[in-house]
């Protein structure tokens, strides 16, 4: 929300001498977040004046329109003399009212005006653009025109407002108040301690019978609708300038005097309105329902289709607009500058359900300024008044007559109350108040409080969000300001420290820090088209998600049941930026949907939750296990005087999944798979045996050619994924000092000839079997292959395998024995032989 600090004041009469910057820390200092304040016209530096075109050449033999002007603006230029310019701009002719910059002026942006030689001819200063002078799009495509009655020579800085500070507020989601001058206004007098002249207190006429006809088919979602009705107004009328500066300076772009004074009593109020083009309705103004497959061209031309849940406005064709979206283009207010400019209107000021605006705009895309206040909360008490100011407007800016007719159609409804102990804030808060410090901060706010120790507040009509006690204890706790609230560390019990799953997550990443790789966090959502991207089966358990109801992105609805979406995304984004050698890995939740499903009950906040409380809210959660997961691509090692280097391949992803497991002190059994996401031919599956049954954990490898050009990643990309909550458990981390033997090691290689498809893990188990208790370590140091010695097919695998007794030196023979069984036995289940 822009808020020009001129407009503010007309509201809160702040002291002269206070700035933008001085607003926005006592605004923050209450609970509003004022991003920045931006200085209007701080290096615009005159003479900037009116003036009017006496003469216009057209210069001939350019590329583009060039014309020769002469322009009076008055004693301004120290001479009297007509003024010679240069300008290329075609929207004015002889006789219009312009704006004119003078030489010795500066422009925004530091852009300096001289008298300078251009086209053949000199030219002694500027014919301004709105964008030139920092004003913003006013619609014309060109120079400012002014209207007919403005004196020339007049200072034009003042007389378009051309200096100003603009307070930026990012309003949150639960003040919708202060999408208002009017909020931020109440917000800044409280601020301040100063009185506030609400313009909501309007004197409006109650209903009658000759209103426009109205008829709500759907209280539920629209429980208050006011129409009024004028006439008689001018086609030519135009906006002012004063209220095309104020809608300019807001970031809204003039349009036409009806539409533009709609959306200044929207900026003013917060209550967003809509002007119908009276003779272009037919019949009952009526809200609704959209029956399923209706259609409505809205007024940015487009056509949409219609869901059964959106709520129109209708008259006897059918919708002629999208409640509290926007408006259809059949019903639109015809521009001045049309043959048939509109001279009766009526005005529709409403108030609509905030979750079906939400989900109407969200279903269409379609977010508007209207749309964003009803999402957030609109008073519903400002719409006659609102729809009072905006005809008042109309009279006495377009001459139009304001008909006797007041229309209200209102749901019944009666005022939100709370019963709240006089000390609750204190109690929340760990700060004595007192009973009269939170009753003028409650009063101050706009509700009416009633009782000594027992406090019954009425909440203002404008504070939707006052729902609870809670609402009341930080309304006064933000007034009295977050800044005086004590600041009291937490004093844990000692010796608890972190637990076994944090210390565990803690050593993997630091752990695969060290191995080179960069921890890339990633948000928890996705779309479930990526399943498909990750070559998932139909029926893969990670296909099923738990959806948000609400969530951040439309396309992106569901909670991640894998790591791998968002690194490899992360992976793509910095290899499109240059950055091609790359190793990220990501510990994090997944979220698997159990199979009952429960509702969670709300937990109390005046008390601890019992521990029923909180196993039945864990009870609703999804469950969340944590993973591990890691993405390479490009250099593993750099090339240099040192060597050739390497690339990363499906090797190092094994590698660091077996990083993670020594971690967790588990025993990863790799052995070949096939999943998903990776390469069918070179896809490790990682095991664990977990009393006595094995579970496969995780995967590793390089990544599928599909799913490399899906994702768009570095070719032979590779990944790991593991189940860090699976390793844990089957785990056991506790530190053991390593055994020194006194003896020597007997080290005895021996190479083995098997075929090419026999896996070495299969090899390797078969070997560590068979040697017995004698063996200390066993290495595959080397694979060979060649047809012409092996055979086709055939591959030679060679071991170092070292043994070593705890009580006794080992003979050459016993060494020797332990060998021959390991091969035998690799033999026999793998079918080995020993290489020649």
């Amino acid at each position: 929300m822009r808020v020009p600090l001129s407009w503010l004041r007309e509201y809160v009469d702040l002291p002269a001498t206070e700035t933008g910057r001085d607003v926005q820390a006592k605004l923050i200092s209450a609970g509003l977040e004022v991003e920045t304040v931006e200085h209007l016209g701080a290096d615009l530096k005159g003479p900037l004046v009116v003036g009017q075109v006496l003469t216009i050449e057209e210069l001939e033999g350019f590329k583009k329109p060039i014309r020769f002007c002469t322009v009076n603006v008055g004693q301004a230029n120290g001479t009297g003399e007509p003024q010679e310019i240069v300008c290329g701009a075609r929207n004015f002719a002889v006789g219009d009212k312009v704006v004119v910059v003078l030489p010795g002026a500066t422009l925004p942006g530091g852009f300096s005006i001289s008298a300078r030689k251009t086209y053949g001819k000199t030219s002694y200063g500027m014919i301004c653009s709105g964008d030139e002078l920092g004003m913003g799009d006013d619609g014309s495509h060109g120079i400012i025109v002014l209207p007919p009655e403005t004196e020339v020579g007049k200072d034009a800085i003042e007389l378009l407002e051309l200096v100003d500070e603009v307070l930026d507020i990012a309003v949150t989601a639960n003040r919708g108040d202060c999408l208002s001058i009017r909020g931020v206004a109440r917000e800044t007098a409280i601020a301040y301690g100063l009185p506030l002249r609400d313009p909501a207190l309007l004197d409006v006429p109650g209903p009658n019978a000759y209103g426009y006809p109205v008829q709500v088919s759907e209280p539920l979602g629209c429980d208050r609708f006011t129409a009024r009705t004028v006439s008689g107004l001018s086609p030519e009328a135009r906006s002012p300038l004063w209220l095309q500066r104020r809608l300019q300076k807001v970031g809204m772009r003039p349009i036409s005097l009806a539409v533009d004074i709609t959306n200044y009593v929207m900026m003013e109020l917060g209550q967003p309105l809509h002007a119908y083009d009276r003779k272009l309705v037919q019949g009952t103004i009526g809200v609704r329902r959209a029956g399923e497959g209706e259609e409505i061209v809205t007024l940015d031309g487009a056509k949409r289709k219609l869901h059964a849940e959106d709520l129109v406005i209708t008259d006897e064709r059918g919708p002629i607009g999208l409640a509290g979206v926007m408006g259809g283009a059949n019903t639109e207010i015809a521009d001045h500058e049309e043959a048939e400019g509109t001279t009766d209107v009526v005005i529709e000021a409403a108030h609509f359900d905030a979750v079906s605006i939400a989900r109407t705009a969200r279903r269409h895309k379609l977010s508007s300024e209207a749309s964003r206040r009803f999402e957030r909360g609109v008073d519903p008490a400002a719409a006659a008044a609102a729809a009072q100011r905006t005809v008042d407007l109309l009279v006495l800016l377009a001459g139009g007559t304001a008909d006797a007719g007041v229309t209200e159609v209102a749901a019944p409804s009666a005022p939100h109350t709370i019963a709240v102990s006089a000390d609750h804030p204190d109690k929340v808060a760990g700060v004595e108040y007192g009973r009269e410090t939170v009753v003028r901060r409650l009063q101050q706010v706009g509700c009416d409080v009633y009782g000594q120790d027992e406090l019954i507040v009425t909440v203002p009509s404008w504070r939707p969000d006052l729902t609870e006690v809670n609402d009341l204890a930080e309304e006064v706790i933000r007034l009295e300001g977050y800044e005086n609230l004590p600041s009291t560390l937490p004093k844990p019990p000692s010796g608890r420290g972190l637990t076994h799953r944090q210390r565990l997550h803690r050593r993997v990443g630091r752990a695969l820090a060290g191995a080179g790789y960069v921890e890339a966090p990633n948000y928890p959502f996705l779309g479930e088209q990526v399943f498909d991207q990750l070559l998932l089966e139909a029926d893969d358990p990670a296909r099923r998600v738990v959806k948000l109801t609400n969530p951040l992105n439309d396309e992106e609805p569901a909670l991640r049941t894998s790591l791998l979406p968002g690194l490899l995304g992360a992976l793509r984004r910095n290899d499109g930026r240059g950055s091609h050698d790359l190793a990220l890995f990501e510990t994090g939740l997944v979220f698997n949907p159990r199979e009952e499903q429960r509702v969670a009950v709300p937990l109390p906040v005046d008390r601890r939750p019992t521990d029923e409380e909180l196993d039945s809210l864990n009870a609703a959660l999804p469950a969340q296990p944590r993973h591990v997961a890691a993405v390479l691509a490009g250099a593993r090692e750099q090339a240099g005087w040192w060597g050739k280097g390497r690339p990363a391949d499906w090797a190092d992803a094994i590698e660091a999944a077996r990083a993670v497991a020594r971690e967790a002190g588990a025993e990863l059994v790799v052995r070949g798979g096939q999943y998903g996401p990776w390469h069918p031919g070179r896809c490790a599956e990682l095991v664990v045996v977990a009393e006595g049954v094995e579970k496969v954990v995780g995967h590793a490898g390089e990544l599928h050619p599909r799913v490399v050009k899906a994702f768009g990643l570095p070719a032979r990309t590779s990944a790991m994924e593991l189940d860090l909550d699976a390793l844990e458990a089957v785990g056991d981390d506790t530190p053991r000092a390593p055994g020194i033997s006194t003896f020597p090691v007997a080290t005895q290689d021996v190479a083995l000839v098997v075929d090419q498809f026999v896996p070495h893990a299969e090899v390797e188990d078969a070997l560590r079997e068979g040697a017995g208790s004698l063996l200390e370590a066993i290495r595959l140091f080397d694979v060979y292959e060649n047809a012409e010695q092996l055979g086709d097919g055939k591959k030679s695998l060679a071991y170092a395998l070292r043994f070593r007794a705890a009580d006794r030196t080992l003979t050459v023979d016993e060494a020797s024995a332990a060998r021959d069984a390991a091969v035998a036995l690799a033999g026999e289940r793998t079918g080995a032989v020993l290489r020649g």
